[in-house]
């Protein structure tokens, strides 16, 4: 009987959410670490050896996101991508807990991907989240792993699940209202993750004592052109995707328009539904050596059955 805690900080987020039942569902002791606690959580203040020796697991979920606004100052993903990071894992190190995971993401490998991006390739991210997970990354692995410790850095391409909307929802929102579809000729390749087969593969990394210690690439088997995922939310829907042929000079030159009035597609939203992003899933595959439960179709069927 599983009795050891296991820690997670940002569990009140999507990740965090879906982490927390998933484990719950096994009947693992969970622990949320947060800035305002509720009373069946700790502060990070609070935290102490006591509390972690504890622990079996601590998962490293708390981060700054990407913002999409660009109001937020470089400082502030340091600070808590970068120094949040740093301190919870030196308090991991002289405890008793057993696994560290750290939650960082394929930004801080590369902002576009010639291929596919693998554990290999050279970092070289663009973006300051980019960095400031980069810097964490770097921080985990300068430090010696003491004896009877695995310690995970995970980097997930784009997460979906039940209920999180993020970048699928513009797509959605073109096929559910009947707007065409206006960049079939843009034919890409993107990577997702469902957040099931991340919970699977994080749950695995906590029992599995014989997966070694790196850097995962997380994604799911398959990569789907953004064509490929308008017709699936079609299907899913039961509402028949227009696909449109739309010269590709006319959707840029809209584009740089967008970039001034509010139009749906504005400059970075086109890069973001255009571009290649396809990220190798070898790596975990072969650590876990197990099928994950969710194909790349059968999960964003699941997320878009849930809008």
């Amino acid at each position: 009987m599983e009795n050891k805690l296991h820690i997670i900080t940002g569990n009140k987020g999507f990740v965090g959410i879906n982490l927390s039942n998933y484990l719950n569902k096994l009947n693992k002791a969970i622990l949320g670490l947060s800035r305002s606690p509720n009373e069946k959580e700790v502060s990070y203040n609070q935290l102490n050896l006591d509390i972690l020796n504890k622990a079996k697991s601590f998962i490293h979920l708390a981060g700054k996101a990407h913002d999409l606004k660009k109001t937020s100052k470089d400082s502030e993903y340091f600070e808590v991508n970068t120094e949040l990071t740093k301190k919870l894992f030196n308090q991991f190190l002289e405890s008793e807990c057993e696994v560290f995971i750290y939650m960082s993401s394929v930004k801080a490998a590369a902002d576009t991907v010639e291929g596919f991006l693998t554990e290999e390739t050279k970092p070289n991210p663009v973006t300051v989240y980019g960095k400031s997970k980069l810097a964490a990354e770097e921080y985990i692995l300068s430090k010696e792993i003491p004896q009877g410790k695995r310690v995970y850095i995970l980097r997930p391409c784009m997460i979906h699940g039940p209920n999180n909307k993020g970048n699928l929802n513009l797509l959605f929102s073109f096929v559910s209202k009947g707007i065409p579809y206006p960049l079939g000729k843009y034919k890409n390749k993107r990577s997702f993750v469902s957040v099931k087969n991340l919970c699977f593969i994080i749950n695995e990394l906590i029992d599995n004592e014989n997966i070694k210690s790196g850097i995962y690439n997380i994604a799911d088997d398959e990569s789907l052109s953004t064509t490929d995922l308008v017709k699936v939310i079609g299907d899913e829907i039961g509402k028949s995707a227009k696909i449109l042929q739309v010269p590709k000079f006319m959707v840029n030159f809209l584009a740089k328009i967008g970039d001034v009035l509010p139009l749906p597609v504005n400059s970075e939203r086109l890069q973001k539904l255009t571009e290649n992003y396809v990220v190798s899933n070898d790596k975990i595959k072969k650590a876990i050596q197990k099928e994950l439960p969710l194909t790349t179709v059968k999960g964003i069927q699941k997320t878009i059955s849930s809008f």
